[in-house]
């Protein structure tokens, strides 16, 4: 077999291949119409629809993926603008089924920062019709040849890119992610199966029915995206049982919800994680932006994963504490600190052993003061949850150190954590924050929704048998064979 080097040089290895022939409606697909009984109706998705048992909901998206899959990359772009434009013109009727939501949400109790999640007011459903607009701006990862060769036998074989399949997804209170989730898996040739919090249940019915009505209407059926409308726990625990039918679930949201997932799943999990983020101010951090990355990372949007919750200061760096702190206050956060940090900043409540464990999604801040940079990777390695880490410093080695020693999604030297996000890296978006290490880590944008499979092609290849020679009778019905192949062309889909 050749090099990978000697391969580089095969046309064959810059061929693109092609996991999604143009598309084709297959006899008997069933023909979408908006109206009554339709499942379609402004935009909304019937109740009757979705009040199906999770197995048979599950199955009819699996039996719908291959429609799919024979879909090309500029109709699946088409589908996501289509989408976009639906959910800016039914923006009055999601934000009536939000404040449903909304409303109940303040009678049950909720915190502010689970009701600022809930909430799609203030441009959100805006900002979720760009977010699609964006993702369909993106290269399409399907059929990318991530690597390939030629046998000295003349057989062809390449690495190629394809969907997940069927994802399933369980989710929490922010119905954004609803929107996010069937962006990035249609765009990527996956089907999605959606189970989202009980908070935003009528939130997440309007959401699926404008997807619904969008794939309609592009001639897709509206099974690729399936919605498990209920609020009972028990169709969490039905759905990850489906082995054979999903092919990976994605948790998003608590700890509590991430950990069930892992416990229960009989479906391979990728498991996104809490976000109990660390800043870290070396010694020679300047004042000015070590001020400013904290601040940030804590206050800009406290009820998230990327936010920062422990603030970690070197000794030599104390001085500068009490003014930072100060500022901190003075935006609503809550210190609670070590005996060193309260010495310097006598309004800290007294941190509690529990406190370098949490994360708060709230204005409060867990603060140490540590003699080290090594003291400092000690207590992010027994406390963090491998999200996203941050170093603040103007030493390039302790800088160096900070990135090869922190296991984390994501390291930062010198800028927030909050740009742990799909968005802010390019990605258009995400699933979630995969904080293990396989099958993706970090942000989950188009490219961690794929796998891939080995395309072999060749001309009669046999292993252990004898080459055919030239000249002779096999030989010669191979090249004809051949020829006939590439005269006729093989069929789309094959």
């Amino acid at each position: 077999m050749r090099s990978e080097a000697a391969a580089q040089k095969d046309p064959f290895c810059k061929t693109q291949a092609s996991e999604f022939p143009e598309a084709r409606k297959p006899a008997g697909m069933r023909r979408f119409q908006k109206g009554p009984g339709s499942g379609v109706n402004m935009g909304l998705v019937s109740d009757r629809e979705n009040h199906r048992p999770v197995r048979e909901l599950a199955l009819a998206t699996r039996q719908a993926w291959p429609a799919l899959a024979r879909t090309t990359s500029s109709l699946r772009d088409a589908l996501l603008r289509a989408l976009a434009d639906r959910l800016e013109a039914q923006t009055d009727a999601i934000l009536r089924a939000n404040l449903e939501d909304l409303e109940r949400g303040r009678a049950d109790g909720l915190s502010p920062a689970l009701l600022d999640r809930l909430a799609l007011a203030g441009g959100r459903v805006e900002a979720m019709a760009r977010g699609l607009r964006e993702v369909a701006g993106l290269a399409d990862p399907l059929g990318e040849i991530v690597r390939g060769w030629t046998r000295a036998d003349g057989l062809k074989i390449a690495q190629v890119r394809v969907p997940l399949g069927v994802v399933g997804f369980v989710y929490e209170s922010r119905p954004n992610v609803t929107i996010e989730a069937a962006g990035l898996c249609l765009k990527s040739g996956n089907a999605l199966v959606l189970r989202g919090g009980s908070a935003a249940l009528a939130t997440n019915r309007a959401l699926v029915g404008v997807v619904h009505a969008a794939l309609s209407a592009t001639g897709l059926p509206a099974g690729l995206v399936a919605f498990i409308d209920s609020a009972d726990r028990g169709a969490v625990d039905e759905m990850l049982g489906l082995a054979g039918i999903l092919d990976v679930v994605i948790p998003r949201g608590g700890a509590g919800l991430i950990r069930r997932t892992i416990e229960v799943a009989k479906v391979p999990v990728i498991e996104t994680g809490v976000g109990n983020c660390h800043v870290y101010i070396d010694d020679s951090a300047p004042p000015a932006m070590a001020r400013a990355i904290v601040v940030n990372a804590k206050c800009q949007r406290p009820g998230v994963c990327n936010a920062a919750e422990s603030l970690l200061v070197h000794r030599g760096w104390i001085e500068n504490l009490p003014q930072l702190l100060a500022a901190m206050a003075a935006q609503g956060v809550e210190i609670r600190g070590c005996e060193r940090t309260r010495t310097v900043f006598p309004d800290a409540r007294p941190a509690l052993d529990e406190d370098w464990d949490t994360e708060y999604l709230a204005l409060v801040m867990a603060v140490k003061v540590v003699d080290s940079l090594a003291e400092a990777l000690d207590h992010i390695a027994r406390h963090g949850t491998r999200h996203s880490e941050a170093i603040v410093t103007n030493d390039l080695s302790c800088a160096e150190r900070f990135l090869s020693e922190v296991d984390a999604a994501v390291v930062y030297v010198n800028a927030s954590t909050r740009f742990t996000d799909g968005g802010e890296f390019g990605f258009g978006g995400e699933v979630g924050i995969s904080t293990q290490k396989l099958h993706a880590r970090g942000p989950m944008g188009l490219r961690e929704l794929t796998t891939t499979k080995y395309q072999v092609r060749g001309t009669g290849q046999i292993r252990g048998g004898l080459p055919l020679t030239a000249g002779s009778t096999e030989a010669a019905a191979c090249a004809a064979d051949e020829d006939s192949r590439a005269t006729k062309g093989t069929r789309a889909g094959r």
